[in-house]
């Protein structure tokens, strides 16, 4: 059986089943439950992760693409010690309800911020434009991309 290695939250991994979409493989091999499926077809957000730093919709790659590459989920974002910058800002705006579509939504922030430290608002819906959220909390995810943007610089 075929496995593939990749870094996953700063530690090396491997995994079998290599055409499998990478979702499967992080919830259901890594046990990482943050990365969420919602429609297959990336067009809600709840599965990116990034990927060299890139954002990435983990419902569609196949897991053979990530092979000797980083992989960063939420769970790799905050120590025991410390939460992320944007995890606070996130909580500090309430910017989410249900929380579904927040795991997406941060990592693409991360992958933005890494990109551009001061977006503007319109780089930043933009960026989360391929993002739902049915609990209408967009103003807020707003407010803490940008807040967050203020914390990491």
């Amino acid at each position: 059986m075929e496995k593939i290695s990749f870094t996953l939250n700063g530690k090396e991994v491997e995994v079998t089943e290599p055409d499998r979409p990478l979702i499967y493989a992080l919830r259901n091999d890594c046990n990482v439950k943050s990365v969420r499926y919602g429609c297959g077809l990336e067009q809600c957000g709840c599965c990116v992760v990034l990927i060299n730093g890139s954002k990435q919709y983990a419902c569609t790659l196949p897991t053979h693409a990530v092979a000797n590459k980083s992989v960063e989920t939420v769970e790799g974002l905050s120590t025991s010690e410390e939460i992320h910058p944007i995890q606070q800002a996130f909580l500090d705006e309430q910017a989410g309800q249900c929380g579904y579509c927040l795991s997406g939504m941060i990592m693409a922030t991360k992958g933005l911020l890494a990109r551009n430290s001061k977006p503007t608002r319109a780089e930043i819906v933009d960026a989360l434009d391929n993002h739902l959220c049915r609990c209408g909390a967009h103003s807020r995810i707003i407010r803490a991309v940008q807040r967050a943007s203020d914390l990491m610089s």
